[in-house]
C-alpha cells in the first residue's frame, strides 16, 4: 500500500516510488516507540507516507528540474501512435490531480473505506465521498480528453 500511494504521487516513476517507499520504512522503524495509538496502524502508516512524498514533491518544485521520465510521460500522451498500457495512462492522469486529490484516489484505489479515508485527510466521511466523487470525473475527463 505504501509503494501504491508512492506510485500515484510521483506520477508511476517506479524508481522513485521505491525510493520513497524505503525512506518511509525507515522512518515507521524510527518512530514506532512513538506511535500513541490514537489512530490504527494502517492509518498512522499512510499519515507518514502522505508526508514524505509532500516533502519530496516540495524539494522537486524548489529544484526546478524536469527529470527525462516527466518528458518521456508527455510524449506518451502528446503522440497518440504510441502505445501506452492502462495503468500508465492512469498515473499519468493521477499526476495531473491535486496533490490531496492524488492522495485520496490513491487510497481509494488501495480499496480504503471512507472512515479511513476521511481520518487520514481530516474530513468528515461525509464530504470525503463527495471529494471522491468529483475526482473520480476529474480523472475520467483527463483520461477522455488526454
Amino acid at each position: 500500500m505504501v509503494h501504491q500511494m508512492c506510485l500515484g504521487f510521483v506520477k508511476g516513476d517506479y524508481d522513485v516510488a521505491s525510493d520513497l517507499s524505503q525512506e518511509v520504512f525507515i522512518i515507521i522503524w524510527k518512530k514506532l516507540d512513538t506511535f500513541r495509538e490514537t489512530s490504527t496502524h494502517k492509518t498512522w502508516i499512510y499519515r507518514i507516507t502522505v508526508n514524505k512524498c509532500l516533502e519530496f514533491i516540495r524539494k522537486e518544485k524548489i529544484k526546478k528540474t524536469i527529470p527525462i521520465s516527466t518528458f518521456e510521460q508527455e510524449l506518451k500522451v502528446v503522440n497518440t501512435e504510441e502505445e501506452t498500457t492502462d495503468g500508465n495512462e492512469l498515473y499519468i492522469a493521477i499526476g495531473r490531480l491535486k496533490e490531496l486529490d492524488r492522495l485520496i484516489i490513491m487510497m481509494v484505489l488501495e480499496g480504503q473505506d471512507y472512515e479511513d479515508i476521511s481520518e487520514v485527510i481530516g474530513s468528515n466521511p461525509i464530504n470525503t465521498r463527495v471529494k471522491i466523487h468529483r475526482i473520480k470525473k476529474r480523472l475520467k475527463k483527463i483520461l477522455n480528453n488526454g
